[in-house]
């Protein structure tokens, strides 16, 4: 028990040893410095992970690196992905008004899976891009699938008032 013990205490000690250092290579830097140095560090935690590889390729997307963002998303879709990285990804793009990019990963998304807020997602950014008539359609698939989705519900009100749709 007490080799244990020592152990965790060993271990504490070298992680906050780890943040202590790290706090210095960013804290009180020019923001694009310490971007950069936690978006390297975030990367090499990230691993294999999806959902924080698109959160890191995001970041480096909308932060002006454009091709390091669109390399790591680009990765993430040609590993094994999930219709949720489809459509993360495409919630991206869409949000970014790059609508011709994130349609696709839209479509790819509701071929793997047949959710009713997924559907009014994409329904209202059909809508919000101008093709309306395909986003209603996309929100009566929604309420065929679950009738009763509050979010589904949402996302469609929002686009109805010129709104993105939210992910609360």
């Amino acid at each position: 028990m007490r080799a244990r013990t020592i152990a965790a205490a060993a271990g504490l000690a070298t992680a906050l040893l780890v943040t202590a250092l790290a706090g210095a290579q960013f804290k009180g830097k020019p923001p694009a410095e310490a971007a950069a140095f936690l978006l390297e560090r975030g990367e090499q935690m990230a691993g294999k992970g999806s959902w924080e590889r698109i959160a890191i390729g995001a970041v480096h997307y909308e932060g002006g690196d454009k091709a390091k963002g669109e390399a790591i998303l680009s990765g993430v879709l040609q590993g094994k992905p999930e219709w949720s990285d489809y459509q993360r990804i495409g919630r991206l793009y869409a949000d970014l008004g790059e609508w011709e990019k994130a349609k696709p990963l839209f479509d790819k998304a509701m071929a793997m899976k047949r959710k009713a807020s997924l559907y009014a997602e994409a329904g209202a950014w059909h809508y919000l891009n101008g093709d309306k008539e395909k986003g209603e359609a996309l929100f009566e698939q929604a309420f065929a699938i679950e009738a009763d989705d509050p979010w589904a519900h949402a996302m469609a009100a929002a686009a109805y008032l010129g709104k993105k749709p939210r992910y609360w």
